[in-house]
């Protein structure tokens, strides 16, 4: 099968190393006086556009573009109508992207390229941070860029008032992954960074030992899922440990690439708290691993990213919110067929497990009964994200009728009826 994450993983890997000498030597400059808040904004957008044209290449202006012109429409319009054009412009331009991407592999089929898929990874990223800073705006918690060019009397001035906000949208350490940073916390980093302190260089070690185990389990998991049949010759009951530890191969190298990402934000001094703007790490490693709740994995996978669902369309749908929130992850992750079916049965899923929980709050009484409910929907949890994430992961059709036609279905199965017994049953009862 073709998993995306394994073939994107290590380009990333290594040009997010790349970049870490320069994450120091950004807050190390940052404690020197010569060194203004003008040029700090240089130094990251400058950064930004050497590590994309190093990482992607000629693709590097699929991300440039939008980019610029998300600071034209910044910088043009109002506060009460910015969200709405930027949003629209920047998921048109992600979309066809991705629709090159979709020609490449179905129309064409031929394999896409490390740097593509690099590129569309960093597209969605910045779709991120302009949707985040042009919400801020409608919100009144940021300066409109508008109003800043309004009270510019020349070019230059223009020019360098703007220069925070399309720094913000291409500064290096969060240009090919890392949790979402907000602009608030973005210049508070950038005009705040604090001097050097032994703590700080001991949570980067601690990170860096993390991600060194995690890399270590990886590779040994590897070793176990290619000694092992795959989808295509498991049978039975063996499917079921095939997508178990296909998933946790998927789990470990996501959290090792978070824990990096996270690693270069708290290097360039964009980890630590400024005010009530905090770093959020994308990976609750502790609690994805032991909570029988799916509502629960869900809030805190890619933690960042879901929060910024939450507010951009969960909070403002007026109609079945947990339905259109997933909907637009599957368009933002880019449409493809296991995608679309992975991330809609997640929606389901989540619903059942509020259905099911609340259900069974009102029974399981005693402790016994307690443990023994809490160890089965564990199981049931961590089998079930194990089945979505394949579905996700592997994308074509062909992936996802082999993981449907497997005995792993049975487990979103029973969720779905019982979400239908117990919503029927509440009916009755209202």
């Amino acid at each position: 099968m073709d998993w995306f994450p394994l073939f994107t993983n290590y380009p990333v890997l290594f040009y997010q190393g790349a970049a870490f000498p320069f994450a120091l030597l950004f807050r190390y400059l940052c404690n020197k006086d010569s060194f203004s808040t003008r040029a700090r904004y240089l130094f990251l957008l400058a950064g930004g556009g050497v590590l994309a044209t190093a990482a992607l290449g000629p693709y590097a202006l699929l991300v440039f573009t939008p980019a610029v012109c998300a600071m034209v429409l910044l910088s043009s319009l109002g506060p009460q109508e910015v969200h709405h054009w930027t949003f629209f412009f920047q998921m048109s331009w992600q979309t066809l992207c991705h629709l090159g991407l979709h020609y490449t592999e179905y129309y064409l089929q031929k394999p896409p390229s490390v740097r593509l898929c690099i590129t569309l990874s960093s597209l969605m990223l910045l779709t991120q941070r302009v949707t985040s800073l042009s919400m801020d705006i409608s919100d009144g918690k940021v300066e409109a860029a508008s109003a800043c060019a309004s009270n510019s009397s020349s070019c230059s001035e223009y020019v360098c008032k703007s220069l925070p906000y399309l720094s913000y949208l291409l500064f290096f350490p969060a240009l090919l992954g890392g949790p979402l940073c907000s602009f608030r916390r973005f210049q508070a980093g950038v005009q705040g960074c604090s001097p050097h302190h032994r703590h700080h260089f001991w949570v980067l070690g601690w990170k860096a030992l993390q991600i060194l185990g995690l890399e270590c389990l990886r590779e040994a998991l590897s070793l176990l899922v290619s000694a092992g049949p795959g989808l295509e010759e498991c049978q039975h009951m063996e499917c079921v440990y095939t997508m178990w530890t296909t998933a946790g191969l998927f789990k470990l190298t996501y959290y090792a690439h978070w824990l990096l990402d996270d690693t270069l934000l708290h290097a360039a001094g964009f980890g630590a708290e400024f005010g009530e703007e905090k770093s959020i790490p994308d990976a609750d490693i502790w609690t994805l691993e032991t909570t029988h709740r799916i509502a629960l994995f869900t809030r805190k996978w890619n933690q960042s990213t879901a929060q910024w669902l939450r507010r951009l369309i969960f909070q403002r749908s007026k109609g079945c919110p947990l339905l259109h929130t997933f909907a637009f992850s599957a368009w933002w992750h880019g449409l493809h067929p296991g995608q679309v079916f992975g991330f809609l049965c997640w929606a389901v899923m989540v619903e059942a497990d509020y259905v099911i929980h609340t259900f069974a709050t009102g029974f399981v009484r005693c402790w016994p009964l307690k443990l023994l409910y809490r160890a089965l929907t564990w199981i049931h949890t961590q089998l079930i994200i194990a089945y979505i994430m394949l579905a996700v992961e592997g994308r074509r059709l062909s992936s996802l009728w082999l993981l449907c036609n497997s005995y792993n279905s049975v487990f979103p199965v029973v969720y779905c009826i019982l979400l239908f017994f117990l919503a029927k049953r509440k009916l009755k009862v209202n």
